[in-house]
């Protein structure tokens, strides 16, 4: 029997409504993004009504890419956040700084050394591996080598970057991952989440944790 379950994240929420069909569907978190530039980002006001709806249990992560502290302090002021998630340069001194829980996210490509990332951001929760794109933070539906994932890794890994509900089953074969997080690859459109695509995406992720426990 599997001893795992796979988590899942459904990052990029943008209605209530659809952070509520993300947790019957049976994720275990969902992302709300604060960074302006992207095409899933959300408005603090829209973020604490997404927040209040998502039922108990279900936890709600806020992404930011180079936000200054009182930008995030702000946020949190106003946003009922369990988790937060950082995308850009930010130093892990900073990341420490908010009393919460935090993921590392790491893009990952040829000169990106996971094993020195994982010393230096040691009080992360977890390491989001994502795809390594050229100006972008992630969200790209951009899939990265799987084999460059370390095994020798101690924290645990939320695996992103071009998942979908056809290729998360390899994906967790091949690394064998804490947790899998996906955005793009539940849309019916940029930035439009679908609640059709969610169960999907969740039903193969359940899949291949039952595969995987024989």
């Amino acid at each position: 029997m599997n001893a795992h379950r796979t988590r899942v994240k459904i990052c990029g929420i943008r209605d209530p409504r659809m952070a509520v069909a993300a947790a019957r569907a049976g994720a275990d978190a969902i992302g709300l993004v604060f960074h302006p530039a992207s095409p899933r980002a959300v408005e603090v006001e829209a973020a604490r009504e997404i927040a209040r709806a998502v039922p108990p249990f279900v936890t709600v992560v806020g992404l930011f890419v180079d936000r200054d502290e009182d930008g995030i302090r702000a946020i949190l002021g106003r946003v009922p956040l369990g988790m937060l998630q950082f995308h850009g340069d930010e130093p892990p001194q900073f990341c420490d700084r908010f009393g919460l829980p935090w993921i590392r996210a790491v893009r990952v490509g040829p000169g990106v050394d996971l094993i020195e990332c994982e010393g230096r951001f040691s009080s992360a929760a977890a390491l989001l591996l994502d795809a390594q794109v050229p100006g972008q933070y992630g969200g790209t539906g951009t899939p990265f080598d799987w084999t460059l994932v370390p095994r020798a890794l101690s924290r645990p890994v939320v695996l992103s970057g071009g998942l979908d509900a056809g290729n998360v089953g390899a994906a967790i074969r091949a690394v064998k991952p804490w947790a899998v997080d996906v955005s793009s690859g539940v849309e019916s459109a940029r930035g439009v989440k679908d609640a059709a695509r969610i169960e999907e995406f969740v039903r193969s992720v359940r899949d291949a944790d039952a595969r995987a426990g024989g």
